[in-house]
């Protein structure tokens, strides 16, 4: 098992590199991180190179060299697995923390983030907004070991949309952090930071 494989971060809509830092700083480990942004959205200066959702994909996915682990928060969740199905051989394992992880929300009692982000985002562009795809029917395509991280008291990621993620995800194991809520990498960074440690430093043969 390759124990010195890098870590790749992704943030969700906020869009800043910033976003997973506490916990990455109190992770133990001295592997290579890298931490993306996502030009054009939250208050990242845009990028002519990225225009639609498949272009933060390919912007991931030039990152990277070999196999990676994935730590994402979010709609950076979404970008994870699109990459998973398309370049599996560059995924060593998935952290996914309060994500749709591209199955359809409303059905699990999810809040509309778009009201308050378009509020908070005037300029974000249109296709922040739009149709990522459902990925339902694809994610048991995804055999490489998944850490499902959520908070109990998140109410644009419920705890529902984990348990569905669980049981969609052959290899998934969901944690539910007390008191979390959608920025729980954040408010609960030692013990996301532990939980994300433990999961990527495991031997395979012990996880889901």
């Amino acid at each position: 098992m390759d124990t010195n494989a890098p870590i790749a971060f992704l943030p969700g809509m906020g869009a800043s590199a910033d976003f997973w830092k506490p916990a990455a700083l109190l992770m133990r480990s001295d592997r290579a991180h890298t931490f993306h942004s996502w030009p054009g959205l939250g208050d990242e200066p845009p990028s002519p190179a990225v225009n639609d959702p498949a272009d933060l994909v390919k912007l991931v996915e030039e990152g990277l060299h070999e196999p990676t682990d994935i730590v994402a928060q979010s709609m950076g969740g979404v970008i994870a697995i699109r990459l998973a199905l398309q370049r599996p051989e560059l995924v060593r394992r998935l952290v996914l923390a309060t994500t749709s992880g591209g199955i359809p929300m409303q059905e699990h009692g999810a809040l509309d983030w778009r009201i308050s982000y378009r509020s908070n985002h005037p300029d974000a562009p249109q296709w922040h907004f739009s149709d990522w795809g459902d990925y339902t029917d694809r994610l048991h395509e995804i055999t490489v070991p998944v850490l499902l991280l959520w908070g109990d008291n998140d109410p644009i990621s419920p705890v529902k949309v984990g348990l569905k993620l669980k049981q969609l995800l052959p290899r998934a194991d969901l944690n539910i952090i007390e008191g979390g809520h959608h920025d729980l990498a954040r408010t609960h960074a030692r013990q996301v930071s532990v939980l994300i440690e433990d999961f990527l430093a495991a031997p395979f043969s012990s996880l889901t």
